[in-house]
């Protein structure tokens, strides 16, 4: 039912079969758009592309409990669309499991909004958040939610105690479920409160994450289902999303039908007037498409159905029933003096090797972070999950821009964060490693931004810079910035029309730019290279003052340029000598000779 549950659900063969009819009488292909190559692979669990450890898509690395979740299946015949003649939406005539609650509707879209625009790669559909929106809570009950999406009640799954069920100890002091002894799922998306801790996202701008959210709840569920740079459009990546969200392949199934189905049309229908359907993964009934449009109504326009006999009767059936029946042969507990999971026999977190964490900005950083899971012998743990936590005044990310990571220990006991990404503000930030579902001190690890910098400056022109008194210099000066050989952008700079090389103070006479106000001006600062690591400064004039004048680029991290400035009359046929204003002695250096024109230094 719920993200990272990592259930292995109960159902017979029977389900297995009338999913795998259903979606088989839907479409050919079990992803829209695949390839022939993908449409060759069977839609199955062992198909889809082994899921990277980023984040863990189960409880501690194992697959265990029996959460339920809804099985209804859509109709075997697809809606037939028509044009909305008022918002241009597709409507199903006479097929009531194609409507979507409005409300529940426009946070599935909103969600795909802001993901295409933050992460195109992904092509997030709509329909994926309300085929799995349908599975989870059948669209929050209906659409029960406010107009601010917030859902009326409590939509919570069963406590996570292990018996039947997976077991995960509270994370959250019951501040979401209620439960301060085991986590329970929670909202119209189900996600247990430690996934909601990293994966929570504000959706409808009101500055909180609320898993009862519908906005918050469809945004996180999207961020989740795009993580690990899975393209959804691709059938192997669509698999191994869905079954991290449930790793199940019954599951799968029951998804992939919903969105086979949602794709062939939908109409949106008014918040609380949503039908609910009768069968849960842990009821022992299979799934069943659900009614034929020609199927006479069982209840009246606008009325919710009559619960079943044996039901709750509560709204929300299946995983949003508060009290779900127990199992009708529970297995008995086990003892608490026996550790339940990996994670139980952690009884310290230690840095694996982990280098000096610095980067320049823009950069990825050379180093990861390494965490091993210890034992109080100090032996190694593996299959534990481990959080890693951005936090401080950055903008530093883990690769694909999220600042938490959830990582499982390798054999070894260590896991092993994403690449860090530095991003354009400089300082000290932290990244602590924690694990999931136990309280165990964390380790904290200190990473550094350090500003661009260059190794070389070079002149884009051997043009030499000349100009006559009062006049104008013909030519601007340019120059390239690398570091390691590679373009070195947006490194800050600043250009000062210098005494000598000796005095490097401001001179007072010679070339000069203009200020906006057309003043003359000897120093230019807040300067910084293009995308192509080139920096092109103003042009520059020349007062009545003859002779050679030297024009100093500095760079963030201290790499300089000089480049030398000719003033001479028109008739001025010989090398031009140093003029006292642009140094106090002769100094061969700055004389104009056969010797190139501009000269670079560290």
């Amino acid at each position: 039912m719920a993200a990272h549950f990592g259930r292995r659900l109960r159902k017979g063969a029977a389900t297995t079969a009338v999913a795998a009819a259903a979606v088989a009488a839907l479409s050919a292909s079990q992803a829209p758009g695949a390839t022939g190559e993908d449409q060759a692979r069977p839609a199955t669990a062992g198909a889809a592309t082994p899921a990277p450890e980023v984040p863990d898509a189960t409880s501690d690395g194992n697959a265990t409990g029996n959460s339920p979740y809804y099985t209804d299946l859509p109709p075997l015949n697809s809606p037939k669309p028509s044009p909305s003649p008022t918002a241009g939406t597709p409507v199903a005539q006479g097929d009531a499991e194609a409507g979507i609650p409005a409300t529940v509707l426009d946070a599935y879209k909103r969600a795909e909004a802001e993901l295409r625009a933050g992460k195109p790669g992904c092509n997030l559909p709509w329909q994926l958040l309300a085929a799995i929106g349908k599975v989870e809570s059948d669209q929050a009950r209906g659409g029960a939610v406010d107009a601010h999406g917030t859902t009326l009640g409590p939509i919570l799954g069963p406590a996570l105690d292990g018996n039947g069920f997976a077991l995960i100890k509270d994370t959250d002091h019951g501040e979401y479920d209620g439960n301060t002894e085991y986590d329970q799922a929670v909202g119209p998306m189900q996600f247990i409160p430690s996934t909601w801790a990293w994966a929570g996202r504000d959706g409808n701008g009101d500055g909180k994450k609320d898993p009862n959210n519908v906005y918050d709840a469809a945004l996180a569920a999207g961020h989740y289902l795009c993580r690990n740079g899975w393209d959804l459009a691709r059938e192997g990546d669509l698999h191994s999303a869905i079954l991290s969200y449930n790793d199940s392949q019954d599951y799968l199934n029951t998804v992939l039908s919903w969105l086979e189905y949602y794709r062939k049309g939908i109409h949106s229908v008014p918040d609380g007037t949503g039908g609910l359907p009768g069968h849960r993964s842990d009821d022992g009934t299979p799934g069943t498409p659900s009614a034929k449009p020609s199927d006479p109504p069982k209840t009246k326009p606008g009325k919710k159905p009559a619960p079943k006999p044996g039901k709750t009767g509560k709204p929300g059936g299946g995983s949003g029933d508060p009290s779900p029946k127990p199992p009708k042969h529970p297995k008995p507990p086990v003892p608490p003096t026996t550790p339940h999971t990996p994670t139980d026999t952690v009884d310290h977190l230690h840095d694996a090797d982990t280098a000096t964490l610095t980067a320049m900005a823009g950069h990825d950083f050379a180093e990861r972070i390494g965490t091993r899971a210890e034992t109080k012998a100090d032996k190694t743990v593996a299959k534990v999950r481990i959080r890693f936590t951005i936090s401080g005044d950055t903008d530093a990310t883990f690769a694909g821009g999220e600042s938490v990571a959830t990582v499982v220990t390798d054999a070894k006991g260590v896991a092993l964060a994403p690449a860090l990404q530095a991003g354009e503000k400089t300082g000290d930030f932290k990244v602590t490693a924690t694990v999931v579902g136990r309280k165990v001190k964390g380790v904290d690890y200190a990473a550094t931004v350090t500003e661009r910098v260059a190794d070389t400056l070079t002149r884009t022109s051997d043009t030499p810079l000349t100009c006559t008194p009062g006049g104008e210099f013909a030519d601007r000066v340019q120059v390239k910035a690398t570091y390691k050989g590679a373009v070195a952008d947006k490194v800050a700079a600043t250009a000062t029309l210098i005494k000598s090389p000796l005095d490097t103070t401001e001179n007072d006479k010679g070339p000069y730019f203009k200020d906006k106000k057309g003043k003359p001006v000897r120093t230019l600062t807040d300067l910084r290279t293009d995308a192509k690591g080139l920096l092109t400064l103003p042009k520059l004039y020349a007062d009545d003052t003859t002779g050679t004048f030297l024009l100093r680029i500095t760079t963030a991290g201290g790499k300089t340029l000089t480049v030398e400035l000719n003033v001479a009359p028109d008739d001025t046929s010989a090398t031009p000598t140093p003029s006292p204003s642009a140094s106090g002695s002769t100094d061969p250096s700055t004389s104009a000779s056969p010797s190139p024109s501009a000269s670079s230094s560290s």
